[in-house]
């Protein structure tokens, strides 16, 4: 470590000299003996040289299964990444994954968040967006957060919306003493009579569903927002950013925060991350939107310039009277998204979202042919569906033997994915496995 220190040997001594101290070791005098390692520390093996290093992670990688065909979203989707993007962010330039504090030093970052936020804002309808969060199911929480009022604590979450998402804002309520409950589902969708009912009581402050939900259905989302509004309640939506390449916005369906998970925005399929929540509201709720926001101004010679702005954080603020406590974002993740929705276009991002639910529909159709497969859920869906089919484990075993992920085993069945990425041949050659396989 002390050879990443940019200073000297001499340096460091006269800066311990100058606090009295005589060498590193005096400022751990008071961590207790035997939480200091000893003499020769660590027991790990010598460092290695470059290529013994390549080496090792290679073989490390190769145990790694990567499917050529994938058939499974549920939250993250194989969408094709063109090459400009990841040529573009990897420049050392813009390798960083933190908004700069010094604006000053850093306009061309400054400026990609910037570019980013507004593509966020065409692509929901909303007028302001933030600097993005960690993923999204932090940015549904914290927009539950947002919106809560001292009157009105209690958040209404959709039972059709990931569960994953349902974890973490019953996790951010949890922490605040908060409440979240679950409005169920009918027919794979959000009820709307439940949701009317739990919203008489008068004490919520928000309504959050997912578009298009975990099942792939397509929820009635401005029904949704009317029946909110009327309560007095907020609308927050979560939505995939595909999608919203040919249906109606957020703003559309009458919301008052649009977030969801930037990671179809060229961002591959990693394990999970590291990933983007990108988060939008209305002009009325822009002052209270957690995290960071880039705005453009004029320096004193009348240039462009960007600087941070409208930053309710918890270094500003005492922590306690902090909406959030949220105080960094995705900035790579953001500017690959933003580079990734420049490449793409309008029209290149409807044709992604055309084809993949053209893609899933015929997926859909071809599966339910087979004698024991039927889909669980009627009505529209975008990219995904479920369907229910005997031998379940044996098909999906099959489909991987052949280099094929298939769907999600989920408790009504199995919930599968089709985005632009996957060709006629390679979904006539799952559906030709699945129906060997149950014949």
């Amino acid at each position: 470590m002390g050879s990443y220190v940019p200073s000297t040997k001499e340096q460091r001594w006269e800066m311990l000299h100058a606090i009295g101290m005589e060498n590193i070791m005096d400022l751990y005098k008071d961590v207790p003996s035997e939480m200091i390692l000893p003499e020769g520390g660590l027991n790990i093996p010598e460092g290695m040289s470059e290529l013994e290093l390549t080496r090792a992670l290679t073989e490390v990688a190769e145990k790694n299964i990567v499917f050529k065909t994938v058939l499974r979203g549920a939250g993250a989707y194989d969408h094709y990444i063109p090459s400009v993007v990841k040529s573009i962010t990897s420049k050392e330039e813009f390798v960083t994954a933190y908004t700069p504090y010094q604006a000053e030093m850093s306009q061309g970052v400054l400026q990609s968040i910037f570019e980013y936020q507004t593509m966020i804002c065409q692509l929901t309808g909303m007028y302001v967006s933030n600097a993005s969060v960690y993923d999204g199911a932090t940015a549904a929480a914290e927009a539950a957060a947002m919106c809560k009022s001292r009157k009105k604590t209690v958040t209404l979450v959709s039972a059709a919306a990931h569960p994953d998402t349902i974890n973490v804002v019953k996790t951010y309520c949890y922490g605040t003493g908060d409440e979240m409950r679950v409005v169920p589902a009918k027919n794979g969708k959000t009820d709307l009579e439940a949701l009317k009912e739990m919203l008489a009581a008068g004490d919520v402050a928000s309504v959050y569903i997912q578009q298009p939900n975990f099942n792939g259905l397509i929820e009635d989302a401005e029904e949704i927002g009317k029946i909110a509004h009327e309560a007095g309640a907020m609308y927050i939506m979560g939505c995939n950013p595909i999608s919203l390449a040919i249906m109606k916005t957020p703003a559309e369906c009458g919301a008052d925060v649009a977030v969801g998970e930037g990671q179809p925005l060229g961002m591959p399929l990693a394990y999970g991350g590291p990933y983007l929540g990108f988060m939008a509201t209305t002009k009325k709720n822009m002052r209270n939107i957690p995290g960071r926001i880039v705005g453009e101004t004029h320096d004193k010679d009348g240039n462009r310039a960007y600087v941070l702005t409208l930053q309710a954080r918890e270094q500003h603020i005492r922590r306690e009277k902090a909406s959030s406590n949220i105080c960094s974002n995705q900035a790579l993740c953001a500017m690959t998204a933003a580079v990734y929705m420049a490449t793409m276009g309008p029209d290149g991002m409807a044709d992604a979202a055309n084809q993949s639910v053209a893609k899933a529909h015929y997926l859909a159709k071809h599966l339910c042919e087979i004698p024991g497969v039927s889909m669980v859920y009627d009505g529209e869906f975008f990219h995904e569906f479920v369907t229910s089919m005997p031998k379940q484990d044996e098909v999906l075993a099959a489909l991987e033997k052949a280099g094929i992920l298939g769907g999600l085993p989920v408790a009504e069945g199995v919930l599968w994915c089709a985005t632009e990425k996957v060709s006629k041949n390679q979904l006539d050659r799952a559906i030709a496995i699945v129906k060997e396989v149950l014949a």
